[in-house]
């Protein structure tokens, strides 16, 4: 009988037979789809192709590919560590390819942030007269007074120093103005000036002159380019603001010197000739608390400032921080949204960007109570009892007229609090966690929609933290931090109310609180937790920012695996810790810098020595 096994004398089972069948099936499949196909042609020689064709193995067209996921990438160093660069834990390079979904891809570290590079601060520069005496409470308020021109002209993306006699005195041109014999507010001006043409020119500043507008508005935009091309003044301003370069800046101060008629001199406009500047008629992103004004409209300042000046400083400077707040309230017209994405169990989580919405939305202290700045008349005054609005959306949306303040979630927080569980372990990240980056998901969905992979959703998350304009429309905080950063006021341009309890609504006394009515809950801020599921989620929290700068190898290996298996989440929560860090960073090392000039006034009495770079928790070992 024929062995049905048996192939060319050799025998073989059925099982592998049908093995090698497969094989050969596939392998031509194979032929056909790779090789035939690509050498027929479309003319009339079919079957002459058909005779000369040669077999041939499909090629990789760039096997020198650049991207990180080719296997035959050759090793390379890491980018070197920026001056800088590291901060309260987080770590960055900053480069232009900072909308790379993933940062590793460049600085081929895992834990090492791709930030967009800084831009340029245009210098703003006051004059202030540190030769005159002046009593301690003098000194101390019209510091307090400088210290909010600082922080008011930082937020809005300027770099505000504060000059004084010893630039001038560098200056070659001061000798000769000091033989000159002229009224001593001209030589007051002249002082200014040439304290300004020392530093290279840019802008100008009067102390009580600030920036009273959106982030968006076109003179300021136009500022903070720092390209001037003329020297140029505003109409109504009289000295509150020039612009202009270097050189120009050096011929007007020579015009003025040697003007034969200067003994007669007031200021530095009248000595020199009507050509000389630019009048530019536009400012009403500006606003000047000059004696006329303050005297003009808001005569019970001027009355204050009459009995005792250092009080008076003193109300000037609460009035104009009412109204650096209440300007930036108008700009928010449709409120606060403090983002809140899987609301069951993240009330804590998001408790303090809720605090500081309710402080944003509140009322600043003020004497003149229901007033606008002077070049905003017909402004919204803030009332108590009717503070902006504050919601808790689960999704982002890029509306112009509202203010988001995010906290984003380290994904090992996110999952424990949305399981409920007090910890995490591999086998239950890989079995039970069935979506990957769900919080970027969650919050994109509507901005975004549902078909749109992760590396896209963290590069939009990337451009509303850090894109054009995003930094005066949003604020993204990070979970395992227990408190706000208690530097915001540099963020925002005004000293932030820190007691945002009172409303001003009136209430019926009654034995104790257990008797006040709850305040109406909104259904679309989702569901409302019970007491006992509330702390609960607190102590679920408190155990994950624990693992979360946990050294432990089980802890790390846990925190390592989710990471892995929420790339996107993970990206996002670094670069929002990482673009918060260097923003502080920043700040902190311009102003030790800055407290050496001028005496050291308008600096933040918070940042004294010892307390500035470990405030808000930010230590190494974080």
């Amino acid at each position: 009988m024929p062995n049905h096994g048996a192939i060319l004398g050799l025998r073989i089972a059925p099982r592998r037979v049908s093995f090698l069948l497969v094989l050969v099936g596939l392998f031509a499949l194979f032929t056909l789809l790779f090789t035939l196909p690509n050498a027929i042609p479309t003319g009339p020689s079919l079957s002459k192709s058909i005779a000369d064709h040669k077999f041939s193995i499909p090629k990789y067209k760039d096997k020198f590919s650049s991207s990180i996921l080719n296997p035959f990438r050759a090793a390379s160093h890491k980018p070197p560590e920026q001056k800088n660069s590291t901060y309260g834990g987080s770590s960055w390079y900053s480069n232009w390819n900072w909308r790379s979904p993933f940062s590793s891809s460049i600085t081929l570290d895992e834990n090492r942030s791709l930030l967009p590079p800084l831009k340029d601060r245009a210098p703003v520069y006051c004059y202030y007269d540190t030769t005159v005496q002046r009593d301690a409470a003098t000194k101390e308020a019209e510091s307090a007074l400088l210290l909010t021109w600082r922080r008011a002209w930082w937020a809005q993306g300027f770099k505000p120093v504060i000059l004084s006699a010893a630039e001038a005195m560098n200056n070659p041109l001061y000798d000769e103005l000091q033989r000159l014999d002229i009224e001593p507010g001209f030589k007051k001006d002249m002082m200014r000036w040439l304290a300004w043409e020392n530093m290279g020119g840019g802008l100008l500043s009067h102390h009580l002159l600030f920036p009273m507008a959106a982030h968006e508005d076109p003179l300021l935009t136009f500022l903070r380019r720092g390209e001037y091309p003329g020297l140029t003044r505003w109409e109504g301003f009289d000295n509150a603001l020039f612009a202009g370069p270097k050189i120009q800046i050096a011929d007007a101060i020579i015009q003025a010197l040697r003007n034969p008629k200067n003994k007669k001199a007031k200021d530095f406009i009248t000595a020199v000739t009507s050509d000389t500047f630019r009048v530019d008629p536009s400012h009403d992103s500006l606003a000047f608390y000059d004696a006329k004004t303050v005297e003009k409209t808001y005569p019970k300042i001027a009355e204050e400032m009459a009995a005792s000046r250092d009080r008076g400083i003193q109300s000037l400077n609460l009035l104009i921080n009412s109204h650096l707040h209440n300007t930036w309230q108008d700009n928010f017209s449709n409120g606060i949204a403090v983002l809140k994405p899987m609301p069951a169990h993240t009330t804590h989580m998001t408790k303090p960007a809720l605090e500081l919405a309710a402080r944003l939305s509140a009322c600043s202290d003020t004497p003149v109570p229901s007033s606008c700045p002077p070049n905003l008349p017909k402004c919204s005054p803030c009332v108590s009892s009717h503070p902006m609005k504050i919601t808790t959306p689960a999704r982002y949306r890029n509306t112009t007229g509202l203010y988001t303040i995010g906290t984003v979630p380290h994904p090992y927080t996110l999952r424990t609090l949305d399981a409920f569980r007090d910890t995490l372990d591999i086998a239950y990240i890989r079995r039970e966690i069935k979506k990957r980056d769900e919080w970027l998901y969650l919050v994109f969905q509507e901005h975004l929609g549902t078909g749109i992979p992760s590396s896209v959703r963290v590069v939009k998350f990337k451009d509303a933290v850090a894109g054009d304009y995003a930094t005066s429309h949003s604020l993204w905080l990070t979970a395992e931090k227990e408190s706000i950063p208690h530097d915001l006021e540099w963020w925002f341009g005004f000293e932030i109310p820190r007691n945002a309890t009172d409303d001003g609504k009136s209430e019926t006394p009654v034995p104790g609180p257990e008797r006040r009515p709850k305040p109406e809950h909104d259904p679309a801020d989702g569901p409302v937790s019970t007491d006992d599921d509330l702390s609960r989620e607190l102590h679920i929290l408190e155990l994950a920012r624990e693992v979360a700068k946990s050294k432990v190898d089980q802890d790390v290996r846990v925190r390592s695996a989710i990471e892995a298996w929420n790339l996107a989440d993970t990206e996002a929560w670094r670069f929002a810790k990482a673009f918060l860090a260097r923003s502080r960073v920043e700040r902190l090392k311009w102003e030790e810098e800055e407290s050496r000039y001028a005496g050291g006034v308008g600096s933040d009495s918070d940042n004294a020595k010892g307390s500035s770079w470990l405030r808000w928790g930010d230590d190494k070992e974080d």
